[in-house]
This record gives C-alpha cells, sequence and structure tokens, in this order.
C-alpha cells in the first residue's frame, strides 16, 4: 500500500492513518470504489501488515524498535522501554508515543505535562489497549441520538474495528474479579451499566494466539486490495489548499527527500489527532473561534492490590507469542452520571501503565484498577499555535492552556476514594491511597475540533465532519467529540469518522 510518487490529483485526500483516518478509506473503499484516495502519514511503517498493532510482534527486540520508530521527529534508541513506574512522577512518554517539547504547561496553569502523541502507520492504534466502550448518559451525542443514528453508527465502529467480549473468556481469574467488583458496584445500576468484560478489539486466532486490532483491521481486505487507494508513510501536509472557499488539496513534504509537491483533490480528511488536527487547520489559515478549544483530558487514577487468595490455574504459556499473559482479562466500569468514572481494570502486565513490580511466585496476582475522570469543559481550555516558532517537523509551535476546575478537583477527590473501594473489594491494597497520574498521560484527548448541530461559535464542524465556511473539508478522530466522555474514545471517533466518510462517498456517487 506504499508508493512514493505523489499523484498530481485525486479525489479524496485523508491525512492520518489512525483508526479514524482508516474508516473513511475503508467505508469509500466500500461504498465508492471508483474513488481514487491519497492517504498520507507523517511517520514511518513499522509493522506488517500496515497499521498492525505492536502486540502482535512477538519479537520483543522488535517490538521496541517498532516503538522507538513511532517516538515523533526525535525519535531515537533506548534502553528503557518500560516507561517507568508511574508513581515517581517523572515526564516520561510511554514507549511508541512522544511528549511535546515545549508549551505543555503555562506558569500559574495545570497544562498537560504529560501530553503525547505517536507518528506512524496506524497511529495510537498500533500501541493502544484496544478498549471500546460505548459512550453513556451525558457522554453520548445529543445531535446523533436525535437523529436516531447513533448507535448504528457504534455498531458500525464496532464492526470496523472488531471489538469482541470474549477474547478473555479463558482468563483463570476474570470471573473472580468481575464478582467481587460487581459485588461492591452493582447496586442500583441498570443491566447495561453493571460491572463487565470490557469490550475489546482484539480477538483469537485459530491457534490460541490473541491479535490486536489496529489500522490494519479497520483498512479491511477490501481496502487493501482497493487499486484507487495509496498510502504514502513518511509523508507531511503542510497546508490544506483552499480556493473559491473550499478544500482543493494539500501541499505533501516527502520526508526522506524533503521534496514538496501539491496534490489537488475533491475532498479533503484531516484525521491527524486531536492535537495535529487543529495544527493543520491554523497552519492553513482556517482558523474558526473554537479550533484547538474545549480540549478534553480525562483525568486519570490509579491504584494496585494483590489477591492473596488467588484458586489454582492452569495458565501455560498463553499469550507468550506476544509477550502478554492473560490472567484477569479486561473488566470495565461503565460511566454513569451519577459515577463520572470509566472504570478499567486488568493484571499489571497487560496495563500499558506500570504501577509496580509483580510478584513472580504468584503471577496475575497484582492487579491494577484505573478510573478515567469526565473533564468540566472549558472554551479556555485549549492548544493555541504560534505563528512564529515551530515544533519538530517545522509546524506551528504549540502552547497549551488547561486547567482543573473546582468540579474537577471535586470529581478527582471522589474518584480516589472510589478507587480504593472498589480495590479493597478486590485485593490487598499495595498502598494507602490512590495515584493521580500527571494530566495528558490518558491519552485520550477530544474537542478540538468539536462538532456541532449548527455553526454557533463553539464548534468547528457539522455532525458529518464537515468544517463550517469550508466546503468539503473534513476533520475526523476524537478532536470531533463535543461531550464530557469518561470513557476510551476511540469507539465514538470511529463512528463519527463513518458519518463523514458516507457523506463524501454520497457526493461521489451521485456527481
Amino acid at each position: 500500500m506504499s508508493a512514493r510518487d505523489y499523484p498530481d490529483a485525486v479525489d479524496v485526500v485523508i491525512v492520518g492513518s489512525g483508526p479514524a483516518g482508516a474508516t473513511y478509506a475503508r467505508i469509500l473503499s466500500e461504498r465508492a470504489p471508483g474513488a481514487k484516495i491519497a492517504m498520507f502519514e507523517v511517520g514511518p511503517t513499522i509493522s506488517d501488515p500496515p497499521g498492525a498493532h505492536v502486540k502482535n510482534i512477538a519479537d520483543p527486540a522488535q517490538r521496541a524498535s517498532a516503538q522507538t520508530r513511532s517516538e515523533g521527529p526525535h525519535a531515537k534508541e533506548s534502553a528503557d522501554r518500560t516507561g517507568g513506574i508511574v508513581k515517581t512522577t517523572q515526564r516520561r512518554a510511554r514507549p511508541g508515543t512522544f511528549l511535546l517539547e515545549s508549551g505543555y504547561q503555562v506558569d500559574g496553569e495545570d497544562g498537560l505535562p504529560v501530553a503525547a502523541m505517536s507518528s506512524n502507520v496506524g497511529g495510537m492504534a498500533a500501541h493502544w489497549t484496544g478498549a471500546c466502550p460505548r459512550p453513556n448518559d451525558s457522554e453520548r451525542i445529543a445531535v446523533l441520538d436525535a437523529a436516531g443514528s447513533f448507535d448504528e453508527l457504534l455498531s458500525e465502529a464496532e464492526r470496523l474495528l472488531g471489538v469482541t467480549t470474549d477474547a478473555f473468556d479463558s482468563s483463570p481469574y476474570g470471573d473472580l474479579v468481575r464478582e467481587r467488583l460487581a459485588a461492591a458496584e452493582d447496586a442500583g445500576r441498570i443491566a447495561a451499566t453493571r460491572v463487565q468484560r470490557m469490550p475489546l478489539a482484539v480477538h483469537r486466532r485459530d491457534d490460541g494466539n490473541l491479535v490486536w486490532s489496529g489500522s490494519d483491521v479497520v483498512f479491511g481486505d477490501v481496502t487493501r486490495a482497493n487499486p484507487g487507494f495509496t498510502l504514502f508513510d513518511e509523508s507531511l501536509v503542510t497546508r490544506v489548499l483552499v480556493e473559491d472557499g473550499r478544500a482543493a488539496g494539500v501541499v505533501v513534504t516527502d520526508r526522506r527527500t524533503g521534496e514538496s509537491a501539491e496534490v489537488r483533490a475533491e475532498f479533503v480528511v484531516v484525521a491527524a489527532d486531536a492535537l495535529r488536527t487543529p495544527q493543520l487547520l491554523w497552519a492553513s489559515g482556517i482558523r474558526p473561534d473554537a479550533l484547538g478549544r474545549y480540549l478534553n483530558d480525562q483525568a486519570q487514577i490509579v491504584f494496585a492490590v494483590r489477591i492473596r487468595d488467588l484458586p489454582s490455574a492452569d495458565t501455560g504459556d498463553s499469550g507468550a507469542a506476544t509477550g502478554l499473559s492473560e490472567y484477569s482479562g479486561v473488566t470495565w466500569v461503565p460511566f454513569t452520571d451519577d459515577m463520572p468514572f470509566h472504570g478499567q481494570v486488568m493484571q499489571l502486565d497487560a496495563s500499558p501503565v506500570k504501577l509496580a513490580d509483580d510478584d513472580p511466585a504468584a503471577p496475575g496476582s497484582i492487579v491494577g484498577l484505573g478510573l478515567f475522570c469526565a473533564k468540566d469543559l472549558q472554551a479556555s481550555d485549549r492548544v493555541e499555535f504560534s505563528d512564529h516558532d515551530v515544533d519538530g517537523y517545522g509546524m506551528p509551535a504549540m502552547t497549551v492552556h488547561y486547567r482543573l476546575t473546582p468540579r474537577d478537583h471535586e470529581v478527582i477527590a471522589r474518584g480516589k476514594q472510589e478507587i480504593v473501594r472498589l480495590g479493597k473489594a478486590v485485593g490487598e491494597p499495595l498502598d494507602e491511597s490512590a495515584f493521580v497520574m500527571p494530566l495528558g498521560a490518558s491519552l485520550h484527548y477530544q474537542g478540538t475540533t468539536r462538532l456541532g448541530a449548527s455553526d454557533d461559535g463553539s464548534t468547528v464542524c457539522s455532525p458529518q465532519g464537515e468544517v463550517w465556511d469550508v466546503p468539503r473539508l473534513f476533520v475526523a478522530g476524537n478532536g470531533v467529540i463535543p461531550t464530557a466522555t469518561a470513557c476510551n474514545p476511540t469507539l465514538t471517533g470511529v463512528a463519527l469518522a463513518i458519518n463523514g466518510a458516507r457523506a463524501i462517498s454520497e457526493k461521489l456517487t451521485g456527481r
């Protein structure tokens, strides 16, 4: 799917190869198979097939190399691939990601000290935990619910991502963890929001090994077989072309040679991420009032417990091929308006956040709990872009303005109490109190190109993702989500991308 000669003109340009960009390629390949599509990704191809999750790479050295190559314009080999135990509060990136070099915190503000990104084919979906819960209560998007389309879009997103709930059914301790959590939490909850298996973008192969979904699964065979689709890696889009008030193509630079070219297009989709999508629009002179605003991170609280009364279990070498053991699976405590947290529970070797060293005498005995908190959304929480300074890619440098409100502090304080209560229900705490991760640790940034029902100054795009006042320019990804979510946003972001891709396919096939 990779080539180096940029076309002069295509029907659709897609900027970014993460799940949202891959969704546009997939839906267009299915619904407008004659369309010519060019996808540009600033990072390298790190896995086979392109966009595949690094957890599916069996060799540890190759997996570490793939992570290193994802770590941005200054990526370099490092002997430390663990990301460290988070309770050190060090400003460090997780493997496969890189931090903002500057501008992550303004004096007197909370900032996002560990705001991070990935640059590689597949984006962050080459490194994620695959959690795909559906939004609930106030997390849901009212304009799509009013249209009666939200649940259908979420179901279609589950299809594209390959979401399952049974991949960890053989985990020997999963039922035990869920039973103990349910006893502590389920009272007063409806069936849909009780403690349950986490919906995951993961499936089990015939040989028994787990396969984690990345953008490769979203692309699917239909995209890979589409002769009209080409993926160009190591290609930096520096500007969206706007002519006669509408999107007309992009300017792209080959990072291998430094040469730039114009690629004309009928439609342009920017699906970079929630920080770099508004950055590209800003660099292109497309600057609606809400661009970069309503920045939404999810404060993350973590806690760990030891289960000393584990039943005996024959775990064999399950998961050895990908370095991931499968003792307690992944459990979900859904968000509700009464409990404004999203809970994710797993044994520590499945977690991207290292809380402690496991006990080698009892594998799977240490379980990590995480609560993500819904943000009190504010227009003043924003990412700004410089007209003078540049980042490592030569794009406008970012400055993050971000504050926790009194309501946020109240929710976090309550979350610290709740996670200890839930942890004690599961096992013996390793610490007396919970730990709040440095802001930005969630990697779940949203809101910076938010959708809305109308162009009222608080939104960037329509429910289909088309930018107000710039026809045929679409934005995609988690930045489009307008609500204060606590759940992992990928499923919702893909659902919104489906909505936009359908809109483009209708215009292409109806012309």
